[in-house]
Protein backbone atom coordinates (compact mmCIF):
# COMPACT_ATOMS: atom_id res chain seq x y z
CA UNK A 1 0.00 0.00 0.00
CA UNK A 2 0.76 3.95 -0.25
CA UNK A 3 0.36 5.81 2.78
CA UNK A 4 -0.20 9.65 2.89
CA UNK A 5 -2.29 12.11 3.96
CA UNK A 6 -5.32 10.79 2.11
CA UNK A 7 -5.30 7.61 4.59
CA UNK A 8 -4.47 8.94 7.40
CA UNK A 9 -7.49 11.93 7.20
CA UNK A 10 -9.63 8.64 6.14
CA UNK A 11 -8.00 6.55 9.34
CA UNK A 12 -8.68 9.23 11.42
CA UNK A 13 -12.54 10.11 10.55
CA UNK A 14 -13.13 6.50 11.29
CA UNK A 15 -11.56 6.42 14.77
CA UNK A 16 -13.04 9.37 15.64
CA UNK A 17 -16.45 8.73 14.21
CA UNK A 18 -16.05 11.97 12.10
CA UNK A 19 -16.05 14.15 15.07
CA UNK A 20 -12.60 15.35 14.39
CA UNK A 21 -10.22 16.84 17.71
CA UNK A 22 -9.96 20.07 19.16
CA UNK A 23 -6.05 19.65 18.95
CA UNK A 24 -4.16 17.02 17.57
CA UNK A 25 -1.49 15.81 19.75
CA UNK A 26 1.76 14.05 18.08
CA UNK A 27 3.89 11.70 20.67
CA UNK A 28 7.04 12.88 18.45
CA UNK A 29 10.30 10.92 19.43
CA UNK A 30 11.90 12.05 15.98
CA UNK A 31 11.95 8.68 14.57
CA UNK A 32 11.31 7.47 11.49
CA UNK A 33 7.70 6.88 12.58
CA UNK A 34 6.18 9.69 14.36
CA UNK A 35 8.02 11.86 11.96
CA UNK A 36 5.91 10.36 9.41
CA UNK A 37 2.47 10.61 11.48
CA UNK A 38 3.58 14.49 12.11
CA UNK A 39 4.36 15.56 8.73
CA UNK A 40 1.36 13.40 7.06
CA UNK A 41 -0.58 15.29 9.47
CA UNK A 42 0.28 18.34 8.90
CA UNK A 43 0.17 17.88 5.07
CA UNK A 44 -3.91 17.29 5.69
CA UNK A 45 -4.33 20.34 8.12
CA UNK A 46 -6.35 22.86 5.53
CA UNK A 47 -8.99 19.61 5.40
CA UNK A 48 -9.27 19.19 9.15
CA UNK A 49 -7.89 22.63 10.51
CA UNK A 50 -7.52 21.50 14.33
CA UNK A 51 -4.29 23.02 16.18
CA UNK A 52 -0.93 20.63 16.14
CA UNK A 53 1.35 20.06 18.80
CA UNK A 54 3.69 17.81 18.91
CA UNK A 55 4.91 16.73 22.38
CA UNK A 56 8.43 15.24 22.85
CA UNK A 57 9.62 13.34 26.11
CA UNK A 58 13.40 13.46 27.23
CA UNK A 59 14.02 10.37 28.84
CA UNK A 60 17.36 11.22 29.68
CA UNK A 61 19.15 7.70 29.07
CA UNK A 62 21.15 8.46 26.41
CA UNK A 63 23.45 11.57 26.31
CA UNK A 64 22.76 12.48 22.60
CA UNK A 65 19.18 13.34 23.91
CA UNK A 66 19.86 17.04 24.15
CA UNK A 67 20.82 16.54 20.36
CA UNK A 68 17.63 14.73 19.64
CA UNK A 69 15.61 17.50 21.62
CA UNK A 70 16.99 20.50 19.38
CA UNK A 71 16.14 18.11 15.72
CA UNK A 72 12.68 17.73 17.23
CA UNK A 73 12.37 21.47 17.57
CA UNK A 74 13.56 22.62 14.54
CA UNK A 75 11.21 19.97 12.39
CA UNK A 76 8.39 21.50 14.22
CA UNK A 77 9.41 24.59 13.55
CA UNK A 78 9.98 24.14 9.95
CA UNK A 79 6.29 22.65 9.55
CA UNK A 80 5.14 25.23 11.68
CA UNK A 81 3.40 23.32 14.45
CA UNK A 82 3.17 23.52 18.30
CA UNK A 83 5.96 22.33 19.93
CA UNK A 84 6.91 20.99 23.78
CA UNK A 85 9.80 19.50 25.05
CA UNK A 86 9.14 17.57 28.66
CA UNK A 87 11.76 15.52 30.75
CA UNK A 88 11.05 12.60 32.88
CA UNK A 89 12.55 10.58 35.15
CA UNK A 90 12.80 6.92 34.67
CA UNK A 91 13.01 4.69 37.29
CA UNK A 92 12.36 1.11 37.29
CA UNK A 93 10.56 0.52 40.84
CA UNK A 94 8.32 -2.64 39.33
CA UNK A 95 11.62 -4.31 38.64
CA UNK A 96 9.74 -4.35 35.00
CA UNK A 97 13.28 -3.34 32.81
CA UNK A 98 14.02 0.15 31.51
CA UNK A 99 12.00 -0.28 28.45
CA UNK A 100 8.53 -0.66 30.38
CA UNK A 101 9.89 1.67 33.16
CA UNK A 102 11.05 4.50 30.32
CA UNK A 103 6.92 3.99 28.68
CA UNK A 104 5.12 3.98 31.90
CA UNK A 105 6.82 7.23 32.73
CA UNK A 106 6.44 8.90 29.19
CA UNK A 107 2.82 7.99 28.88
CA UNK A 108 1.96 9.24 32.58
CA UNK A 109 3.39 12.32 31.58
CA UNK A 110 1.64 12.50 28.32
CA UNK A 111 -1.75 11.95 30.24
CA UNK A 112 -1.38 15.65 32.63
CA UNK A 113 -0.96 16.76 29.31
CA UNK A 114 -4.58 15.71 27.46
CA UNK A 115 -7.27 18.07 27.30
CA UNK A 116 -11.25 17.32 27.13
CA UNK A 117 -11.49 17.04 23.40
CA UNK A 118 -8.02 16.19 22.15
CA UNK A 119 -6.81 13.33 20.74
CA UNK A 120 -3.17 12.05 21.17
CA UNK A 121 -1.49 10.12 17.98
CA UNK A 122 0.74 7.50 18.59
CA UNK A 123 3.08 6.18 15.70
CA UNK A 124 2.48 2.70 16.35
CA UNK A 125 2.36 0.57 12.94
CA UNK A 126 2.03 -3.05 11.34
CA UNK A 127 5.08 -4.45 12.75
CA UNK A 128 4.86 -2.89 16.00
CA UNK A 129 1.04 -4.60 16.54
CA UNK A 130 2.89 -8.04 15.25
CA UNK A 131 5.54 -7.27 18.01
CA UNK A 132 3.53 -7.01 20.67
CA UNK A 133 1.53 -9.97 19.92
CA UNK A 134 5.12 -12.13 20.04
CA UNK A 135 6.09 -10.42 23.47
CA UNK A 136 2.50 -11.38 24.79
CA UNK A 137 2.62 -14.85 23.93
CA UNK A 138 5.96 -15.22 25.40
CA UNK A 139 4.50 -14.09 28.37
CA UNK A 140 1.73 -16.41 28.34
CA UNK A 141 -0.74 -13.89 27.78
CA UNK A 142 -4.62 -14.34 27.64
CA UNK A 143 -6.88 -13.22 24.51
CA UNK A 144 -6.55 -9.48 26.39
CA UNK A 145 -3.00 -9.62 25.26
CA UNK A 146 -3.02 -11.11 21.96
CA UNK A 147 -5.62 -8.54 20.76
CA UNK A 148 -2.24 -6.22 20.84
CA UNK A 149 -1.73 -2.60 21.10
CA UNK A 150 -5.53 -0.86 20.52
CA UNK A 151 -6.43 1.32 17.58
CA UNK A 152 -8.22 3.93 20.15
CA UNK A 153 -9.18 3.85 24.11
CA UNK A 154 -9.99 6.71 26.51
CA UNK A 155 -6.68 8.73 27.54
CA UNK A 156 -6.92 11.23 30.06
CA UNK A 157 -9.18 14.06 29.69
CA UNK A 158 -9.20 12.55 25.76
CA UNK A 159 -8.35 10.05 23.49
CA UNK A 160 -5.19 7.96 22.25
CA UNK A 161 -5.61 7.04 18.58
CA UNK A 162 -2.60 4.62 16.62
CA UNK A 163 -4.00 5.32 13.12
CA UNK A 164 -1.13 3.74 11.55
CA UNK A 165 -1.61 0.27 13.01
CA UNK A 166 -2.37 -0.48 8.95
CA UNK A 167 0.18 0.77 7.98
CA UNK A 168 3.43 -1.37 7.13
CA UNK A 169 7.10 0.17 8.12
CA UNK A 170 8.01 -0.40 4.39
CA UNK A 171 5.17 2.32 3.75
CA UNK A 172 6.45 4.56 5.89
CA UNK A 173 9.74 4.46 5.24
CA UNK A 174 8.65 4.99 1.37
CA UNK A 175 6.68 7.89 2.67
CA UNK A 176 9.85 9.67 4.55
CA UNK A 177 12.02 9.32 1.36
CA UNK A 178 9.50 10.64 -0.92
CA UNK A 179 9.41 13.73 1.25
CA UNK A 180 12.51 13.69 1.82
CA UNK A 181 12.47 13.46 5.52
CA UNK A 182 15.25 13.55 7.93
CA UNK A 183 14.86 11.61 11.46
CA UNK A 184 16.39 10.41 14.45
CA UNK A 185 17.98 6.76 14.57
CA UNK A 186 18.26 5.67 18.19
CA UNK A 187 21.61 3.42 18.66
CA UNK A 188 19.38 1.58 21.57
CA UNK A 189 16.83 -0.20 18.68
CA UNK A 190 19.76 -2.04 17.44
CA UNK A 191 20.30 -3.58 21.29
CA UNK A 192 18.95 -7.10 21.32
CA UNK A 193 19.17 -7.48 24.83
CA UNK A 194 15.81 -5.79 24.92
CA UNK A 195 13.25 -8.26 23.47
CA UNK A 196 11.20 -6.02 21.47
CA UNK A 197 14.87 -5.51 19.56
CA UNK A 198 15.25 -9.12 19.53
CA UNK A 199 11.82 -9.76 17.70
CA UNK A 200 12.24 -7.17 15.43
CA UNK A 201 15.85 -7.75 14.17
CA UNK A 202 16.31 -11.73 14.79
CA UNK A 203 12.81 -13.11 14.86
CA UNK A 204 10.47 -11.13 11.71
CA UNK A 205 13.10 -11.12 9.08
CA UNK A 206 13.00 -14.90 9.60
CA UNK A 207 9.15 -15.44 9.89
CA UNK A 208 8.87 -12.70 6.69
CA UNK A 209 11.37 -14.85 4.66
CA UNK A 210 9.36 -18.11 4.85
CA UNK A 211 5.90 -15.98 4.97
CA UNK A 212 6.68 -12.75 3.52
CA UNK A 213 2.80 -11.30 4.91
CA UNK A 214 3.60 -12.34 8.63
CA UNK A 215 3.13 -8.97 9.76
CA UNK A 216 0.01 -8.45 8.22
CA UNK A 217 -1.35 -11.92 9.48
CA UNK A 218 -0.74 -11.08 12.97
CA UNK A 219 -2.24 -7.85 12.52
CA UNK A 220 -5.60 -10.39 11.47
CA UNK A 221 -4.97 -12.27 14.18
CA UNK A 222 -4.82 -9.68 17.03
CA UNK A 223 -7.88 -7.83 15.76
CA UNK A 224 -10.01 -11.21 16.13
CA UNK A 225 -8.10 -11.50 19.47
CA UNK A 226 -9.85 -7.92 20.17
CA UNK A 227 -13.16 -9.07 19.23
CA UNK A 228 -13.27 -12.36 21.39
CA UNK A 229 -11.63 -9.96 24.19
CA UNK A 230 -14.85 -7.57 23.39
CA UNK A 231 -17.19 -10.51 23.93
CA UNK A 232 -15.98 -11.55 27.36
CA UNK A 233 -15.46 -8.32 28.30
CA UNK A 234 -18.83 -7.83 27.40
CA UNK A 235 -19.85 -11.17 29.19
CA UNK A 236 -18.26 -10.08 32.24
CA UNK A 237 -20.24 -7.03 32.79
CA UNK A 238 -23.59 -9.33 32.53
CA UNK A 239 -22.29 -11.46 35.15
CA UNK A 240 -20.94 -7.82 36.97
CA UNK A 241 -24.32 -6.01 37.24
CA UNK A 242 -26.19 -9.43 39.03
CA UNK A 243 -22.97 -9.46 41.27
CA UNK A 244 -22.14 -6.46 43.02
CA UNK A 245 -20.00 -3.57 42.45
CA UNK A 246 -17.00 -4.31 41.04
CA UNK A 247 -14.56 -3.89 44.32
CA UNK A 248 -17.31 -6.01 46.35
CA UNK A 249 -18.82 -9.29 44.66
CA UNK A 250 -21.35 -11.12 45.85
CA UNK A 251 -20.06 -14.81 46.13
CA UNK A 252 -23.81 -16.74 45.74
CA UNK A 253 -23.55 -15.19 42.35
CA UNK A 254 -19.71 -16.21 41.67
CA UNK A 255 -20.63 -19.61 42.88
CA UNK A 256 -23.45 -19.93 40.43
CA UNK A 257 -21.26 -19.29 37.72
CA UNK A 258 -18.80 -21.79 35.72
CA UNK A 259 -15.10 -21.81 36.96
CA UNK A 260 -14.21 -19.81 33.25
CA UNK A 261 -16.54 -17.55 34.17
CA UNK A 262 -15.58 -16.68 37.46
CA UNK A 263 -12.06 -15.84 36.14
CA UNK A 264 -13.61 -13.84 33.43
CA UNK A 265 -15.14 -11.94 36.07
CA UNK A 266 -12.85 -11.38 38.43
CA UNK A 267 -10.13 -10.50 35.60
CA UNK A 268 -12.56 -7.66 34.71
CA UNK A 269 -13.40 -6.72 38.04
CA UNK A 270 -9.42 -5.89 38.96
CA UNK A 271 -9.43 -4.19 36.23
CA UNK A 272 -12.48 -2.11 36.67
CA UNK A 273 -10.83 -1.61 40.20
CA UNK A 274 -7.56 -0.19 38.39
CA UNK A 275 -5.73 -2.64 39.83
CA UNK A 276 -2.39 -4.55 38.44
CA UNK A 277 -4.13 -7.74 36.46
CA UNK A 278 -3.28 -11.00 38.24
CA UNK A 279 -1.13 -13.80 37.25
CA UNK A 280 -2.87 -16.43 36.04
CA UNK A 281 -2.35 -18.88 39.20
CA UNK A 282 -3.88 -16.24 41.43
CA UNK A 283 -6.69 -16.20 39.23
CA UNK A 284 -7.02 -20.13 39.83
CA UNK A 285 -6.30 -19.96 43.33
CA UNK A 286 -8.91 -17.51 43.83
CA UNK A 287 -11.41 -19.76 41.97
CA UNK A 288 -10.19 -23.18 43.32
CA UNK A 289 -9.58 -21.91 47.04
CA UNK A 290 -11.06 -18.58 47.89
CA UNK A 291 -14.47 -18.24 46.33
CA UNK A 292 -15.65 -22.23 47.66
CA UNK A 293 -14.13 -21.46 51.06
CA UNK A 294 -16.27 -22.10 54.37
CA UNK A 295 -18.56 -18.85 55.55
CA UNK A 296 -16.42 -18.17 58.73
CA UNK A 297 -13.03 -18.29 56.94
CA UNK A 298 -11.15 -15.62 55.83
CA UNK A 299 -8.89 -16.44 53.33
CA UNK A 300 -6.85 -13.87 50.52
CA UNK A 301 -5.31 -14.34 47.55
CA UNK A 302 -2.96 -11.53 47.12
CA UNK A 303 -0.46 -10.22 43.94
CA UNK A 304 1.94 -7.08 44.60
CA UNK A 305 -0.49 -3.93 43.80
CA UNK A 306 -3.44 -5.91 44.84
CA UNK A 307 -5.34 -8.45 46.72
CA UNK A 308 -8.76 -10.71 47.29
CA UNK A 309 -10.22 -10.97 50.23
CA UNK A 310 -13.37 -13.06 50.96
CA UNK A 311 -15.18 -12.44 54.59
CA UNK A 312 -18.75 -13.46 55.02
CA UNK A 313 -20.72 -14.09 51.80
CA UNK A 314 -18.43 -11.41 49.81
CA UNK A 315 -15.14 -11.12 47.96
CA UNK A 316 -13.31 -7.69 48.22
CA UNK A 317 -11.41 -6.48 45.74
CA UNK A 318 -8.47 -3.74 46.86
CA UNK A 319 -4.96 -2.49 46.08
CA UNK A 320 -4.29 -3.87 49.61
CA UNK A 321 -4.70 -3.83 53.06
CA UNK A 322 -3.38 -0.05 54.40
CA UNK A 323 -0.94 0.23 56.74
CA UNK A 324 -1.94 1.15 60.42
CA UNK A 325 -1.49 4.28 60.03
CA UNK A 326 0.35 6.97 62.67
CA UNK A 327 -2.58 8.81 64.93
CA UNK A 328 -2.22 12.53 62.76
CA UNK A 329 -0.48 15.27 64.33
CA UNK A 330 -3.67 18.06 63.24
CA UNK A 331 -7.06 18.09 64.56
CA UNK A 332 -9.72 17.78 62.51
CA UNK A 333 -12.00 20.89 62.64
CA UNK A 334 -14.67 22.28 60.29
CA UNK A 335 -12.87 24.81 57.69
CA UNK A 336 -10.78 21.81 56.37
CA UNK A 337 -10.17 18.02 55.92
CA UNK A 338 -7.78 15.77 57.02
CA UNK A 339 -5.20 13.44 55.52
CA UNK A 340 -5.38 9.95 57.09
CA UNK A 341 -2.34 8.84 54.97
CA UNK A 342 -1.88 6.28 52.01
CA UNK A 343 -4.87 4.20 51.20
CA UNK A 344 -6.74 5.74 54.10
CA UNK A 345 -8.60 8.39 52.61
CA UNK A 346 -9.35 11.91 54.48
CA UNK A 347 -11.69 13.05 56.44
CA UNK A 348 -14.09 16.07 56.61
CA UNK A 349 -16.89 18.00 59.07
CA UNK A 350 -20.15 18.35 57.29
CA UNK A 351 -22.44 21.38 58.25
CA UNK A 352 -26.25 21.33 59.48
CA UNK A 353 -26.46 17.36 60.17
CA UNK A 354 -29.56 16.42 62.17
CA UNK A 355 -28.13 14.41 65.09
CA UNK A 356 -24.48 15.38 64.06
CA UNK A 357 -21.74 16.56 66.01
CA UNK A 358 -21.79 19.58 68.64
CA UNK A 359 -20.71 22.69 66.75
CA UNK A 360 -18.54 23.57 69.81
CA UNK A 361 -17.17 20.35 70.14
CA UNK A 362 -15.92 20.49 66.49
CA UNK A 363 -14.78 24.29 66.52
CA UNK A 364 -12.49 23.06 69.05
CA UNK A 365 -10.97 20.59 67.37
CA UNK A 366 -11.27 16.72 67.20
CA UNK A 367 -8.43 14.44 67.54
CA UNK A 368 -8.03 11.19 65.93
CA UNK A 369 -6.96 7.91 67.40
CA UNK A 370 -7.53 4.16 66.63
CA UNK A 371 -8.57 1.06 68.13
CA UNK A 372 -7.17 0.37 71.57
CA UNK A 373 -9.24 -2.14 72.94
CA UNK A 374 -12.09 -1.79 75.19
CA UNK A 375 -13.79 1.48 73.65
CA UNK A 376 -17.64 2.34 74.28
CA UNK A 377 -20.36 4.36 72.70
CA UNK A 378 -23.61 5.07 73.53
CA UNK A 379 -24.64 6.04 69.20
CA UNK A 380 -26.90 8.71 68.15
CA UNK A 381 -30.41 6.75 68.26
CA UNK A 382 -29.35 4.10 71.02
CA UNK A 383 -30.55 3.46 74.59
CA UNK A 384 -27.51 2.05 76.31
CA UNK A 385 -24.18 2.30 75.46
CA UNK A 386 -22.62 -0.64 73.91
CA UNK A 387 -19.13 -2.39 73.25
CA UNK A 388 -17.27 -0.82 69.60
CA UNK A 389 -16.01 -4.79 69.20
CA UNK A 390 -19.98 -5.66 69.83
CA UNK A 391 -21.28 -3.05 67.73
CA UNK A 392 -18.70 -3.56 64.52
CA UNK A 393 -19.45 -7.52 64.23
CA UNK A 394 -23.22 -7.01 64.09
CA UNK A 395 -22.65 -4.16 61.49
CA UNK A 396 -20.58 -6.60 59.86
CA UNK A 397 -17.43 -4.22 59.51
CA UNK A 398 -14.78 -6.19 57.64
CA UNK A 399 -11.99 -7.44 59.90
CA UNK A 400 -8.98 -6.09 58.16
CA UNK A 401 -10.50 -2.68 58.56
CA UNK A 402 -11.73 -2.20 62.17
CA UNK A 403 -8.12 -1.69 64.00
CA UNK A 404 -8.24 1.36 61.14
CA UNK A 405 -11.05 2.80 61.92
CA UNK A 406 -10.54 6.42 62.84
CA UNK A 407 -11.93 7.32 66.05
CA UNK A 408 -12.78 11.04 66.77
CA UNK A 409 -12.54 12.14 70.59
CA UNK A 410 -12.73 15.32 72.67
CA UNK A 411 -10.36 15.30 75.30
CA UNK A 412 -10.43 11.58 76.84
CA UNK A 413 -14.51 11.44 75.41
CA UNK A 414 -15.31 9.17 72.25
CA UNK A 415 -17.24 11.35 70.07
CA UNK A 416 -17.71 9.38 66.57
CA UNK A 417 -16.32 6.23 65.04
CA UNK A 418 -15.59 7.07 61.66
CA UNK A 419 -18.65 7.86 59.95
CA UNK A 420 -20.54 5.12 61.26
CA UNK A 421 -21.38 6.55 64.56
CA UNK A 422 -21.60 10.09 66.62
CA UNK A 423 -21.93 9.32 70.35
CA UNK A 424 -25.32 10.75 71.84
CA UNK A 425 -24.06 12.73 74.22
CA UNK A 426 -21.93 14.85 72.03
CA UNK A 427 -24.85 15.16 68.89
CA UNK A 428 -26.67 18.67 68.35
CA UNK A 429 -29.97 18.70 65.99
CA UNK A 430 -27.81 20.42 63.61
CA UNK A 431 -24.20 19.46 63.97
CA UNK A 432 -21.50 18.06 61.80
CA UNK A 433 -21.70 15.12 59.82
CA UNK A 434 -18.01 12.93 59.33
CA UNK A 435 -17.14 12.41 55.86
CA UNK A 436 -14.67 9.70 54.66
CA UNK A 437 -13.92 9.84 51.73
CA UNK A 438 -11.85 7.36 49.37
CA UNK A 439 -11.34 5.11 52.13
CA UNK A 440 -11.92 1.10 51.50
CA UNK A 441 -14.71 -0.74 51.69
CA UNK A 442 -16.29 -1.28 55.25
CA UNK A 443 -18.50 -4.30 55.23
Amino acid sequence: MTFGSEFLLERLTALTVGEGALRWLVAFSGGIDSTVLLHALWSMRERHPAEIMAIHVDHGLHPDSPDWENHCRRFAARLGVSYTSERVSVVDELQSGLEAAARQARYALLQTMVRDGDCLLSAHHEEDQAETLLLNLMRGSGLAGLAGIGAAQSFGQGRLLRPLLGVSAEAIRDYAKRHELGWIEDPSNADTRFDRNFLRREIMPRLASRWPAVAARLKQSADLAGEASTLLRDLADIDLAASGSPKRLDIDVLGALSPQRQRNLLRRAISLCGLPPPPATRLYQAVDELIPARVDAQPQVAWPGAELRRYRNHLYIMPGVPDLPDEPAQALRPEASLDLGPGMGQLALNPDVEGGINPELASAGLRVRYRQGGEEIRPVGHDCTHKLKKLLQQEGIVPWMRSRLPLLYSGENLVAVADLWIAGECSHDAGYGVSWRDRSPLN
